[in-house]
């Protein structure tokens, strides 16, 4: 029941009870304009993250997919896409071919084929998620596209809760301050005010690490403690975002690994190789090159007679003996097989390249037993320079592997550079 002393107050105009409503009012609106602010800046961030994550996801999974189209390998490619399904939001992936052809594909339980058409490269936001459409390019020649569909189901589902939530707290906060205001009007403003810079410095910096301090029980000090904790579950959202985009990093960064080392050996494969050899034609005006291609003898006698396992044994101590004579800037290869490459750059005197040649010679030499028997293996080196012996990445493969050969003929164990070769003049 209310006191006869307040009910005069209540039929005439009062600057307390004015005041009470106007701060009532300018409270309300600031907290409604606040966490709307909050929410949308919120949902832009978040949706800007997801978008920024589904962009490197995609730039990773293109690096990964490329030698798959080059190597016309969907199988490949679909395990490569099926490592993705744990990202939860992602509907659906379709890489294809350079002529419009579909060449793999992924997607969720449940969901068709959304049908594409050449064009649109770029990300495409609607009111359902996005649309990614890459090209897929090795080499700078186009392989085909990557169209990589992504839902906002999960944004949209706790923007939404957050929102009700806030709403909520607001509500709850306005109910309580009108009832209080009035005797606690000086006391209750100052947090609302520092609830509210907090807010617009989450807004403005983005730092969800901020926090209001609670230093009361009452209405205000429950605000404060619910904004912390929506804060808290903002910046928990956000790291494991970040964490997760780490992981699909170093996820891609093994991939690639993988794409360009040969498991056996551990040393760099054909792709590297292809890549490597591309890249130092393009900078030989900083120095000359060498190409030695280095074919194993009896290697073939010793998977005939010791079996392929005492075969890998001995293609991985000779890329150990090889790999022992080289500078840190000389690159090994194992091209399959019994085939290894080397490249050697800079080069300022071909001699010495030919006196590496014959350590690797002697290296491989070396005695090597293998289930208690002796392994008569050696190696035969072909030698090329760039650009004295060849203009081109093509000539410079001829030349080393006429050299190679001609070291075979000349009884194996032993070398040829390619100039050698030439008939006098």
């Amino acid at each position: 029941m209310p006191s006869t002393a307040l009910t005069p107050d209540r039929r005439r105009p009062s600057l307390v009870r004015r005041l009470t409503w106007t701060s009532l009012g300018v409270m309300a609106l600031a907290l409604l304009l606040s966490a709307a602010l909050l929410a949308w800046v919120t949902y832009r961030h978040l949706q800007g993250e997801q978008v920024r994550s589904a962009e490197q996801g995609a730039s990773l999974l293109i690096e990964n997919l490329a030698p798959t189209l080059a190597f016309k390998d969907p199988v490949a490619a679909d395990r490569v896409l099926r490592g993705l399904r744990q990202r939860g939001d992602l509907l659906e992936l379709q890489v294809w071919t350079a002529a419009n052809t579909g060449f793999a594909d992924w997607r969720a339980a449940g969901r068709g084929m959304t049908a594409w058409t050449r064009g649109g490269e770029g990300t495409h936001l609607d009111h359902e998620g996005m649309t990614l459409v890459r090209p897929i390019r090795l080499q700078g020649e186009l392989l085909g596209w990557l169209v990589w569909r992504e839902s906002f189901s999960s944004l949209n589902a706790s923007l939404a809760r957050l929102a009700l939530w806030a709403l909520g707290v607001a509500l709850a906060a306005c109910a309580a301050a009108g009832l209080a205001l009035a005797w606690v009007q000086r006391q209750a403003l100052t947090p609302l005010v520092d609830l509210s810079r907090l807010a617009e410095q989450v807004a403005d910096g983005q730092d969800y690490g901020l926090r209001a301090q609670v230093g009361r029980q009452d209405e205000v000090g429950r605000l404060a403690t619910r904004l912390n904790g929506m804060l808290a579950r903002i910046e928990a959202a956000d790291r494991e975002l970040k964490q997760q985009l780490r992981q699909e990093q170093r996820a891609g960064q093994a991939l690639h690994q993988l794409a360009h080392r040969d498991p056996l050996t551990g040393l760099l494969n054909r792709l590297a190789f292809e890549t490597e050899l591309a890249e130092r034609f393009a900078q030989l005006g900083r120095g000359g090159l060498a190409l030695l291609f280095i074919d194993l003898d009896n290697f073939k006698w010793v998977n005939d007679n010791l079996g392929h396992a005492a075969g890998d044994a001995v293609l991985v101590e000779v890329g150990r003996r090889m790999s022992r004579e080289l500078r840190n800037t000389d690159s090994l290869f194992r091209l399959g097989g019994d085939e290894f490459a080397l490249l050697v750059a800079p080069v300022s005197d071909p001699g010495a390249v030919a006196h590496l040649a014959g350590r690797l010679v002697a290296a491989v030499r070396e005695p090597l037993n293998l289930q208690g028997q002796s392994v008569p293996v050696g190696a035969t080196v072909g030698l090329a320079f760039a650009p004295d012996d060849a203009g081109t990445a093509s000539d410079l493969l001829r030349a080393a592997d006429a050299a190679m050969y001609a070291a075979k003929r000349a009884g194996k164990n032993t070398y040829r550079r390619v100039a050698d070769l030439a008939p006098p003049a």
